[in-house]
């Protein structure tokens, strides 16, 4: 029998499936859930994550946003096969298809670039989300807004430098001087943003570890922190820890070019991600949030 809590995680997928689990691996790469590939007794397999103490609404909101980008049908998505928040002695878990990765294969990203703009076109009601469901670990908020400055300065910039603030491992003064920077930029959003844009639909939170290369090269789509945003947003993500080929931004701009400027407004981007991995891991997030605040002259 299964040790606990993992006999209850068990117990949760066979109830949610209704096929029993006859044994599951660890699967490594997260850094806040537990994730497994979990074999079915009845020959399927599948994948599945837990969190010990998730955020209200944590795997539900994740859900969400994995079925909103599957349903523009653009780029490859897995299939949400059943989900559960936990409560009452249950542990909470998400239930996906499984994908089978292959490191061996490079991705086409060329096709992934014209996928990526065929998804940011098929756009969003508003900037934000209609759900208001809060995003990722650090519980962003997401009202909607009317316009993409409104939307980053009040709903991204201005929550971070609050917790920022707080964030007492990065030190009394460079916490302050760095939330004061963050909130300098969310005054200047407008004039910093360029020229206006419908909201685009957008993964999120789009670094290359959310990106899974199946056998064929294809690109898959995984971890979504979903909202609807500018699509410079997105890119720029791409561009903070590398991973995606140049091709890729080509082949992206050939279907929808890119506005003049764009790539002077990365630091403006990666103002939000950064932040939150000051917030939660410290290190050298903090000088590098401090850079990207000097390039907007914050």
């Amino acid at each position: 029998m299964a040790p606990e809590p993992l006999g209850q995680l068990t117990a949760a997928i066979t109830a949610l499936l209704g096929d029993p689990v006859k044994g599951m691996d660890v699967v490594r790469g997260g850094d806040v859930a537990d994730a497994y590939r979990v074999a079915l007794a009845g020959g399927r397999t599948v994948f599945a994550k837990t969190h010990r103490a998730p955020p209200l609404g944590f795997f539900t909101t994740e859900a969400a946003g994995l079925a909103w980008l599957r349903e523009a049908g653009a780029l490859p998505v897995p299939e949400v096969l059943a989900v559960s928040d936990g409560g009452d002695g249950a542990p909470a878990v998400l239930v996906l298809e499984w994908i089978q990765e292959d490191h061996g294969i490079a991705p086409d990203d060329r096709a992934f670039g014209r996928a990526l703009a065929a998804l940011h076109a098929t756009g969003a009601p508003t900037f934000g989300r209609v759900d208001r469901r809060t995003t990722g670990s650090r519980g962003l908020p997401n009202e909607p807004c009317a316009t993409w400055a409104e939307f980053y300065a009040t709903q991204r910039l201005a929550p971070l430098a609050r917790l920022v603030r707080d964030a007492g491992h990065l030190g009394h003064e460079a916490a302050s001087r760095l939330s004061g920077g963050l909130e300098t930029v969310a005054g200047r959003v407008a004039e910093l943003a360029g020229v206006p844009e419908p909201p685009a639909r957008l993964h999120g939170d789009l670094w290359a570890g959310n990106r899974l290369v199946d056998r064929h090269g294809r690109s898959w789509l995984i971890d979504p922190a979903c909202f609807g945003g500018h699509r410079e947003f997105d890119l720029a993500m791409m561009r903070l820890f590398g991973g995606y080929a140049d091709r890729a931004f080509a082949a992206y701009a050939e279907v929808t070019p890119m506005t003049p400027g764009w790539e002077q407004r990365i630091p403006l981007h990666h103002l939000a991600p950064l932040a939150v991995h000051a917030i939660k891991f410290g290190g050298g997030y903090g000088p590098a949030l401090e850079r990207a605040l000097r390039d907007l002259g914050a």
